[in-house]
């Protein structure tokens, strides 16, 4: 297999991984449904799990070779299907965009697309309720940067991941990411409002594109 079909990913443990890998594991509400997740950053993946007293990280490598995959960037198309996974969509859930966007992640073995985290949310949130445009939308959420994330939606996809190392967080290790989360939160947090200022009224409202 070349080199090049592999990728070396992270991934947060609250305790750790028992038995084979599996899709089923995490809550349906996620960013794409039921899946493993895993993230292209240690740091970012140890933020996650920083707060639990038995959490650990481990290091996979993922072989894409012969597989179906999908990738989104910070999107409109990410921003909705994200916001109809985690059931926020309400009245729009069964519009034809919708759908048809749906349709985009049928029958893929995984997905690769930009982390989304509660500040995010907050940002969907706003767009859904019509708050702010997509346009808005999107470039706050770009200025949150988080990276990003491997979605495995298939037993299929799980066999050609390979757990490497179980890694241990030390007390220390703990307070560096929970201090380099706050403060990645309130530096994005500034963003955040820049870019809500300078894209205010550009692109269009959710009720314009349904």
């Amino acid at each position: 297999v070349a080199e090049a079909s592999k990728v070396l990913l992270f991934h947060g443990a609250k305790t750790k991984i028992e038995g084979a890998l599996r899709t089923d594991c995490s809550k349906r509400r996620n960013d794409f449904g039921a899946g493993f997740y895993c993230g292209e950053s240690l740091e970012q993946s140890a933020m996650f799990v920083a707060t639990y007293p038995a959490s650990s990280l481990y290091m996979l490598t993922f072989d894409r070779t012969g597989l179906k995959g999908k990738e989104f960037g910070v999107s409109r198309e990410w921003m909705l299907l994200i916001a109809y996974f985690r059931e926020r969509l309400g009245a729009y859930v069964d519009s034809g965009v919708i759908r048809e966007l749906v349709r985009t992640v049928e029958g893929v073995d995984y997905i690769v697309a930009p982390i989304a985290d509660n500040r995010m949310f907050e940002i969907i949130d706003q767009f859904i309720d019509g708050e702010i445009t997509d346009e808005q939308c999107k470039h706050c959420l770009s200025a949150t940067n988080l990276g990003k994330q491997y979605v495995f939606v298939t037993d299929k996809a799980l066999r050609q991941v390979e757990l490497l190392e179980r890694c241990y967080l030390t007390g220390a290790e703990k307070e560096f990411y929970l201090f380099s989360r706050q403060a990645s939160y309130e530096m994005n947090r500034d963003k955040v409002k820049v870019a809500r200022r300078q894209y205010r009224d550009v692109g269009k409202y959710i009720e314009e594109m349904m």
